[in-house]
């Protein structure tokens, strides 16, 4: 497994390889736009050429993308919903032209929806994402933090939705460490959370990890990342955290404020084979 964190790509995609080298990372993630808005910039066949050339330079094999901030599939407005579709298959298939092997994405908020109707409907906008796609890129769920009626807060209501799309390019989960403590998954207690999220989701479903630690209690519902080592979750629960990773070849990748990423890279690697 490989461990590294998310970089810029401010001048162009095809730096971020050598930042995320340059932090001492193994794999890194990515924004293709920008998260808050905007158009999308052009992935030229030149671009993707030295973005390719950039990976192999760098000796980076994996990277992913995370969609932007303000997917939301379950609004009431059907311009973002809609919206949301199309920016999320468009990621798909940016990512595919760059090779990475998945994007992410939150799923949004429920609104004034019951949760069984965003479920409903977050799951019928998610098959009008994947109708047709064939790129290589997987699409991921990434967990919420579970303010206000947030969707994908739990494990159970993420494989419900999972198992309503029934697609072959959205089988996993990319799990948040912060956003799960936050929802009340207490990774201090590693072996009683895995079982439990095992017994909602299957373990087999994890496929990437955000490390990051907690500023805010167990079921806080707020989503605060600390350094690893410096929050509440801890060292000690990271240690297990990294040892489960390496034993099923789960990439983790970190979202902490990047003046002390390159220590918290350091610190996860020093945790590995023990």
């Amino acid at each position: 497994m490989n461990i590294g964190c998310h970089v810029s790509i401010v001048q162009g995609i095809f730096n971020a390889p050598q930042r995320a080298a340059e932090l001492g990372a193994e794999c890194f993630q990515i924004f293709t736009r920008s998260p808050q808005g905007g158009k999308a910039p052009e992935l030229t066949p030149e671009i993707l050429e030295k973005f390719s050339s950039e990976m192999k330079k760098n000796k980076m094999t994996n990277f992913v993308i995370h969609t932007p901030y303000y997917i939301n599939f379950a609004s009431a407005n059907n311009r973002i919903r809609y919206g949301s579709v199309s920016v999320v298959r468009d990621e798909l298939e940016r990512a595919s032209l760059l090779g990475a092997r998945y994007i992410m994405a939150h799923l949004g908020s429920a609104g004034d929806m019951a949760e069984e109707d965003a479920t409903k409907k977050t799951s019928e906008m998610l098959e009008k994402t994947l109708d047709g796609y064939t790129g290589s890129a997987e699409l991921l769920i990434e967990n919420s933090a579970g303010a206000g009626k947030i969707i994908g807060a739990t494990f159970t209501q993420i494989n419900e939705i999972i198992e309503n799309v029934n697609h072959p390019k959205l089988n996993g989960i990319c799990i948040d460490t912060q956003h799960s403590f936050a929802s009340g998954y207490d990774w201090r207690d590693f072996e009683k959370t895995l079982e439990q999220i095992d017994s909602e989701i299957g373990l087999d479903k994890i496929k990437l990890i955000h490390a990051n630690d907690s500023m805010t209690e167990c079921g806080s519902k707020k989503d605060r990342h600390a350094h690893i080592g410096e929050g509440l979750i801890g060292a000690k629960a990271f240690k297990k955290i990294v040892a489960f990773a390496e034993k099923q070849n789960i990439d983790m990748i970190l979202e902490t404020e990047h003046e002390k990423v390159m220590t918290d890279i350091t610190l996860l690697k020093s945790f590995r084979g023990k």
